[in-house]
């Protein structure tokens, strides 16, 4: 029978190596009052990435906190997206992301620039694995409705190799041109 169970190939555990880190942005209790006394549920709001242009977020309700958490990474897990980065620390263009009354900005950064952004909007980019970025969110302070708009921008980037692929270009032609300085013929 033990060699039945070995066809499959050798199994794999996924408490061995941990692929994704992941970040718990808020936590939320809410009481119910009943004839007893009161009775207290959890809800959290988890973001998971692999920081290596991977990340995802979920929530998670629960009576106990720590399995409102998993509950949370779960769905993390399950919904994650994949964002293309320049040079493995940056977006590509700028861009906007909207959800609800919420609605963020994210932009570009030179390099040492570091992550300007605000609580969940950090969260997100550092499990991204952005080092380099200046956002701002303007309207809902929300949690939610920021990574949801956050998200939402990120879904709406896109690669100059993507953009021509699409248009059945090459790179060269998509992205800018660089007026590179003559040769040394012009100091004379």
């Amino acid at each position: 029978m033990a060699e039945r169970e070995n066809r499959r190939g050798p199994r794999r555990d996924r408490d061995e190596a941990p692929e994704f880190a992941d970040r718990l942005v808020a936590i939320n209790r809410v009481s119910k009052t009943v004839k007893g006394g009161k009775r207290f549920g959890f809800a959290a709001l988890v973001v998971v990435g692999d920081q290596k242009g991977r990340v995802g977020f979920g929530k998670g309700k629960a009576k106990e906190v720590p399995e409102a958490i998993r509950k949370a990474t779960e769905q993390a897990k399950r919904q994650m997206i994949r964002v293309q980065l320049r040079e493995g620390r940056t977006l590509h263009h700028d861009m906007e992301g909207r959800h609800g009354a919420g609605k963020v900005v994210m932009r570009t950064a030179p390099e040492g620039t570091g992550i300007i952004a605000g609580g969940p909007m950090r969260a997100v980019f550092e499990m991204l694995g952005v080092k380099d970025v200046v956002s701002k969110s303007i309207g809902s302070q929300n949690p939610y409705n920021m990574i949801r708009a956050t998200m939402d921008g990120l879904k709406k980037e896109s690669s100059p190799r993507s953009v021509a692929q699409r248009r059945g270009k090459k790179v060269a032609d998509i992205l800018p041109k660089t007026d590179a300085p003559a040769p040394a013929a012009e100091e004379a």
